[in-house]
């Protein structure tokens, strides 16, 4: 049995490698990527006007007024003394001819006191522009930007398998890892002194070791990030009533005229404290979301600033008709079925966020662990291969020189 672990231990490991240390790198800088994006781009995040800011509504407004062709469909409700106010755009429709005018940009910056603009990016973007790093790094993370083709969006279905390749690799590993009752002590030790192959082997087996149940947690989540809907919610909706995604099981509506959708986020803002009230949520409204198309709102509640979610499971939203303002889904936080509180515990779980500081601190330890059993992973490859051919380049010498000697005997003969 252990060789044919040893042997899927070995394809596994070298299938996922790569994308292991990718994932591995990004993710612990990602685990801080406002902090980052914020201290790369000053100009766009931090405002330093003095006065009361615009309500969030006219700062739409001056936005869409001076960008015509945009529609903004995320964006705060209140901001941090001192920060910008930050919202998503997408092009509107051209009537002539049904398609989207062409952007060059997604996300824009305003000075909240005056409404001017800061700046403006690509989120996203293929680039290591100074701007785009970090959104940049985190795309990678989850996409390697690859293409979607046929509605199948192949980054996040490559990451997702290598999600599953990982989690049922790290069960593997833990038994080859302690090969007896006796040895478990080695399974745990690092001969720093020793250096070389016997501490690359150490860091590779016993750094899994230390570390493997937080490396399950991230391998499990990670599946959920990419492959929540086609994976992880069938299999736990077997073991728990799961209540609809709020944010994907909505029927989409006939799309709002621009009309439509101004008049809705107006309504929808002034009764959002009201609505939140009822369903039993204490945190302000901070931040609304829009899809025109398909005529929905959403309202997330938090303070301002904590539109990311600084501890615990995240952040109470509410999705609503936007013409009526029924609330079609909810997800709130520590409520539902111990399945639903599972889903709701993913993302929290996976960038660290859901111990706070200390959490996104071990996240980002793990994600260069990560990175370097995956490289550890591959140099133990190489040579125990180069040993494996090392006797067999032995032999062929000697082989030829049987042949050789047999060749003679025969001739004299």
């Amino acid at each position: 049995m252990r060789p044919l672990l040893v042997r899927l231990h070995r394809w596994f490991g070298l299938g996922t490698a790569a994308f292991l240390f990718l994932a591995g790198l990004t993710g612990a800088v990602i685990a801080w990527d406002h902090e980052l994006d914020a201290l790369l781009n000053p100009s766009f995040f931090h405002s330093t006007t003095p006065g009361a800011p615009l309500p969030a509504l006219e700062l739409a407004k001056r936005l869409e007024a001076g960008e015509p062709h945009a529609v903004v469909t995320l964006m705060p409700l209140s901001v941090e003394p001192g920060q910008t106010w930050i919202a998503r755009v997408q092009p509107r429709l051209d009537p002539q001819t049904g398609q989207p005018y062409a952007l060059d940009f997604n996300q824009v910056a305003l000075d909240p006191v005056t409404g001017a603009e800061q700046g403006r990016r690509m989120w996203g973007k293929a680039s290591l522009a100074r701007q785009n790093l970090i959104p940049f790094l985190y795309q990678l993370h989850y996409t390697l930007f690859l293409p979607t083709k046929m509605g199948i969006n192949f980054g996040v279905w490559t990451m997702g398998v290598v999600g599953i390749v990982w989690l049922f690799d790290g069960f593997i590993a833990i038994v080859l890892a302690f090969p007896s009752l006796k040895s478990w002590r080695k399974s745990l030790a690092f001969r720093v002194k020793r250096g070389g192959y016997a501490l690359t082997f150490d860091l590779h087996r016993s750094g899994g070791v230390w570390l493997w149940g937080l490396l399950m947690v991230v391998a499990v989540t990670s599946i959920s990030m990419n492959l929540g809907a086609q994976v992880v919610r069938p299999v736990v909706s077997v073991f728990s009533t799961l209540a609809p995604d709020p944010f994907r099981s909505v029927a989409p509506g006939p799309a709002l005229t621009p009309a439509e959708a101004t008049a809705a986020r107006e309504r929808i803002v002034a009764e959002a404290t009201g609505l939140g009230r009822r369903e039993g949520i204490s945190a302000p409204p901070g931040g609304l979301f829009a899809v025109p198309e398909s005529g929905v709102y959403g309202v997330g509640y938090y303070a301002a600033g904590k539109d990311h979610g600084d501890a615990g499971l995240g952040n109470p939203w509410l999705v609503m008709n936007a013409r009526t303002g029924q609330v079609l889904g909810r997800q709130i936080p520590g409520h539902g079925s111990a399945g639903d509180i599972f889903i709701q515990a993913q993302f929290p779980l996976h960038s660290g966020r859901i111990a706070g500081l200390a959490g996104r601190i071990a996240i980002s330890f793990t994600g260069l662990v990560v990175a370097m059993l995956s490289v550890t992973g591959v140099l133990i490859w190489l040579k125990k291969a180069r040993a494996r051919r090392k006797p067999a380049m032995q032999a062929k010498p000697a082989k030829a020189a049987a042949s050789t000697i047999g060749t003679r005997e025969r001739a004299t003969n």
